[in-house]
């Protein structure tokens, strides 16, 4: 046991620095801005970014991802170029705006933060602390995809600490409200960093077979795609007979949306295996990405629950 000091105090900071460092890591967040309270030492290692790192991935992983966390950096770069006077005109970066007013220089989702001067003060040198207060503040609206139904959309989230519900912004020519009291289960990190306006170039096109889950791109707007969950099917020529199945190497792609009741003619579409964008009576599709088993599973939890779950559009 470490011995007292003459005066009868013990030091914390007499620990060894893996034990002093050992405890802090036990600490909440807010208990790690008391501590940093007391003394210089202290606070410079109650702010630091490893022990903030581990807050964020625990509360803030699932849903915010590296578009998001990118958006942060630029918000991170942006106050120090004007602590640097490198800028003294507000920044017109197409993935960044100053306020829910007007449209997106460019039209795509990036983030908003409301109040960026602490990122200019004492706190500059602290960045995911303050993130991670920026976010449980819901000062910070960064990008996050919602599942509706059969498909996710991109949207803008802030956080509501009172309630543990996000509210949500589309952006549509306009910024508009998308729904509020969404909860944490129906949201998720963007898994590429192509922006919703933007056709994602697909990597698995040559590879897809019978069987494999996918999400595709489908403009059902006038602007951005969605997320469309589906699964590849077979041709109807095909035995489906698995040594004489040859509709993995056909230039057709045979999708089937599970979430349409069977014999719906929006459940089954057949599109060209290329890299082009295509319509279809059903709509105008985009890339497709293809979905692992995390993935997979998560669809099949929410798609039977989904009208248990709606979606409060004010």
């Amino acid at each position: 046991m470490e011995k007292m000091e003459p005066s009868g105090h013990f030091s914390l900071l007499n620990l060894p620095e893996p034990i002093l460092d050992f405890v802090l890591k036990l600490l909440s967040p807010v208990e790690l801005v008391i501590m940093s309270e007391v003394c210089t030492c202290l606070r410079d290692r109650c702010r630091s970014d490893p022990l903030w790192e581990v807050h964020l991935k625990q509360k803030w992983g699932g849903i915010f991802g590296d578009v998001a966390y990118k958006e942060w950096q630029w918000h991170i770069t942006t106050a120090k170029e004007k602590r640097n006077n490198q800028s003294n005109q507000q920044n017109n970066h197409n993935g960044s705006l100053g306020s829910f007013s007007g449209t997106w220089p460019v039209l795509h989702l990036r983030s908003y933060l409301e109040d960026c001067s602490r990122l200019n003060s004492s706190f500059r040198n602290s960045f995911k602390m303050v993130l991670y207060f920026c976010l449980e503040n819901g000062k910070f609206w960064f990008p996050a995809q919602i599942y509706r139904g059969g498909f996710v959309r991109d949207t803008l989230v802030g956080y509501d600490s009172k309630t543990d519900n996000f509210e949500a912004r589309e952006q549509n020519g306009g910024w508009h409200a998308m729904g509020n009291r969404i909860q944490w289960e129906i949201l998720r990190a963007p898994p590429t960093d192509t922006p919703p306006c933007v056709r994602y170039v697909s990597d698995c096109l040559e590879d897809l077979k019978p069987g494999d889950h996918i999400e595709i791109q489908k403009r059902s707007r006038e602007i951005s795609y969605d997320w469309w969950y589906a699964v590849v099917g077979h041709m109807e020529s095909c035995n489906e007979n698995q040594n004489f199945c040859r509709c993995g190497y056909s230039d057709t792609l045979v999708l089937e949306f599970k979430q349409y009741n069977e014999g719906s003619s929006m459940g089954r579409v057949k599109l060209l295996r290329n890299e082009k964008e295509y319509e279809e009576a059903t709509g105008c599709y985009g890339g497709i990405r293809k979905l692992q088993s995390e993935e997979i599973q998560r669809w099949e939890k929410l798609l039977p629950l989904y009208n248990q779950t709606p979606v409060y559009i004010p």
